[in-house]
């Protein structure tokens, strides 16, 4: 069977869900590739043969990240900081103790600020929900930030791949899969480096709370 073929085989709706699930369930403080499904989900919309449109899979990130982050937020305000320490004995190489301190850290500081840009790093992305709502933050406060990152966050990655796909099926359709292929790995390349980006600072805020006689900048 042929790509295009494949491609117009699968159903739109088994897209959608799968990109509003796996988003929905990273947004509810699960490490599951979200980010990747949306960017997939996007590029598998610009094929002239795919059922799947650009506008259903940004509905379907965007209903999926409000959803769980919301369950996250209530899931946090039930259970408090235990939730947080659950997550972190449960995936201990996703959630450190050093990232869950930063994390709380931005949060405590910026609030909504942290919840709107937090979409957009996927560690943060992972702990919005059940942090602001340990943190007893204004759910109403939370439910516009969280609305306003989703859509900002499906709607650059879901735009900017669609508008790159769509060109290179256009013009150079023969090779149109290779620059897709290059667009979803720069898109988890630059994931990889926020969360690199993060990694530090968590690193550095930790050695700061806790070594503040050998944090960077000051005498041994």
């Amino acid at each position: 069977m042929s790509l295009t073929a494949l491609i117009s085989t699968v159903p739109a709706w088994a897209a959608y869900t799968i990109v509003g699930g796996l988003v929905g369930i990273e947004s509810l403080g699960v490490p599951v590739p979200g980010e990747t499904a949306l960017i997939t989900g996007s590029l598998l919309s610009t094929h002239p043969a795919s059922r799947v449109s650009i506008a259903g899979v940004f509905l379907a990130a965007f209903a999926g990240a409000v959803i769980g982050d919301s369950l996250g937020y209530s899931l946090g305000r039930r259970m408090g900081p235990s939730l947080i320490d659950r997550l972190s004995r449960r995936f201990p190489q996703h959630l450190s103790q050093q990232h869950i301190a930063y994390a709380r850290f931005l949060f405590s500081r910026y609030g909504i600020a942290a919840v709107f840009a937090g979409r957009f790093v996927a560690l943060l992305r992972i702990l919005s929900g059940p942090l602001a709502g340990s943190l007893a933050m204004s759910y109403p406060r939370f439910l516009i930030a969280n609305a306003a990152g989703a859509a900002s966050w499906a709607g650059l990655i879901t735009l900017t791949v669609h508008l790159l796909g769509s060109a290179a099926h256009h013009w150079i359709s023969s090779a149109g899969w290779v620059l897709l292929a290059a667009t979803l790995v720069v898109g988890l390349l630059v994931s990889r480096h926020a969360a690199r980006v993060f990694d530090d600072r968590a690193r550095a805020y930790w050695d700061e709370a806790h070594h503040p006689q050998t944090a960077p900048g000051r005498p041994a």
